[in-house]
């Protein structure tokens, strides 16, 4: 079964390697990172449980883990992929971009949680909208230039298109005024970034 905006990827694989970016989570967060529906997660999670792949966890934070086997099967699913479209060489290049802006990135992070006032750093408490502004608007130049590498990375594998919709959004809800898209959530601007940073590795098999 294909998704549209995914043509290269099937939807077996796509909540496979979202569960694997992610860590454990529930149907809801995988809905937002594939761009399936969450009746359709659900259905390929039950399958995938079948399999052996992923289990189901219990308790206060529920939600669904891979197992061994999954993530044995992970890998060599997302090695087959990479390797059946001839995508290695574009990915590890456009990896090597995403590395330049990660520290650019972090850094940002850092001044929207934090700023000095008076010579003291603190908390940032968003009391200033021109500060904020401020960091907004160097986010942005950021996510122009991002927008370049996710580009390049959609084109080596479709699926790699979802990171650049889904960064858009979360710098179009901050820049609204829902301040907690910049770095609080599972759909702010950095979850985000941070799990394509997770994404690239896993497809390239590299370590942290």
């Amino acid at each position: 079964m294909n998704h549209p905006e995914t043509p290269a990827t099937d939807a077996n694989l796509l909540v496979l390697h979202a569960l694997r970016c992610t860590g454990a989570t529930g149907p809801a967060r995988l809905s937002l990172a594939t761009g399936l529906d969450e009746s359709e997660v659900e259905s390929e999670l039950i399958d995938l449980g079948v399999a052996g792949l992923v289990t189901r966890i219990s308790g206060p934070l529920s939600g669904w883990s891979l197992t061994d086997a999954g993530r044995a099967a992970h890998i060599e699913r997302i090695t087959g992929e990479l390797e059946s479209a001839g995508a290695r060489g574009a990915v590890t290049a456009a990896y090597e971009r995403f590395l330049v802006l990660n520290p650019e990135l972090l850094d940002l992070c850092t001044a929207w949680q934090l700023r000095t006032v008076d010579g003291v750093l603190g908390v940032n408490d968003h009391s200033d909208p021109a500060y904020d502004a401020q960091v907004l608007d160097r986010f942005a130049d950021l996510d122009r230039r991002a927008a370049v590498v996710c580009a390049e990375l959609a084109a080596a594998l479709p699926r790699f298109g979802r990171y650049r919709d889904r960064l858009a959004e979360a710098l179009g809800r901050a820049a609204s005024g829902e301040l907690e898209y910049v770095t609080d959530g599972t759909a702010s601007y950095h979850t985000v970034w941070a799990e394509l940073h997770e994404d690239l590795l896993l497809t390239l098999g590299m370590p942290r």
